[in-house]
């Protein structure tokens, strides 16, 4: 569930396994508006859905929605992985911490965790990437958000993750890059349709490494900036297959691979 939701690549991620393992089942890609989210999650036990992702702008909302909620979906404020039970209540988890690390570490990434992070964006993405970013050692993030109050919402809901947040103005977001040694652009800019990410690579250290969680297209503008600059970059795609293993294995009981195969379909 996502609005907009047609860029998902997810249908073609979970069918590929649904087709691979031999399991009955469809995943489908259900466009539905902020306003509509509680109503769609509702429905779902009488539709018989054993679950959904929630993409933007969901992943937060969803939070007041559900009846059981793990503790890092919590902790983070945002959920992207439902699953239904049998009782027909709600659980709500975020796969995408799991996610994001593993997409990095599975890059090869020079990863220097020493160093600072920028992270673009402060909304349910950023929430899920920060605390992965906590999970592989980066302890001082620089937030950059256009508005203020979102980004001290975020940092005060993540302070039991010890970390060192510093909110930046959007206006200071080139600025903000001076030494990073990673950068990560949460937000939907880039993405196919939305406008590009104004930023500027330039002081941005020849060794840091710059990640987009936007996987359409594939390769961003800012990802091919990156790249003409000969920065290691890593695509959103990563992310996406990680994070879907969880959800596939509440909802189907098995345990799916992420194989050069896997994506090479979710490309085609």
């Amino acid at each position: 569930m996502g609005w907009p939701v047609r860029h998902s690549r997810s249908p073609r991620l979970h069918g590929y396994w649904l087709a691979h393992y031999g399991i009955d089942g469809v995943y489908l890609p259900f466009p539905v508006q902020p306003e509509h989210l509680r109503d769609a999650l509702r429905a779902l036990p009488m539709l018989g859905i054993m679950g959904v992702n929630l993409t933007i702008p969901h992943k937060e909302a969803a939070l007041a929605i559900m009846d059981e909620i793990h503790p890092e979906a919590r902790l983070v404020g945002a959920v992207n992985t439902v699953v239904v039970g049998r009782d027909g209540r709600l659980f709500g988890s975020n796969t995408d911490i799991e996610g994001f690390r593993s997409s990095l570490l599975v890059s090869g990434a020079p990863l220097t965790p020493a160093g600072s992070a920028v992270v673009i964006g402060a909304g349910g993405a950023a929430r899920g990437v920060i605390a992965a970013l906590g999970k592989l050692g980066f302890r001082r993030i620089r937030l950059v958000n256009r508005t203020p109050a979102r980004s001290e919402g975020l940092i005060r809901d993540l302070a039991p993750l010890d970390l060192d947040i510093t909110p930046v103005d959007w206006d200071a977001r080139d600025i903000a890059l001076e030494g990073a040694g990673l950068l990560v652009n949460t937000t939907s800019l880039g993405m196919a349709g939305e406008p590009e990410l104004d930023l500027d690579l330039g002081s941005l250290p020849a060794d840091a490494v710059v990640t987009d969680i936007v996987y359409a297209p594939l390769e961003t503008p800012l990802l091919a900036a990156a790249r003409a600059r000969g920065l290691f970059a890593v695509d959103g795609l990563g992310m996406l297959l990680h994070q879907a293993r969880p959800g596939f294995h509440a909802w189907f009981g098995r345990d799916p691979e992420v194989t050069p195969a896997l994506r090479a379909h979710v490309l085609g």
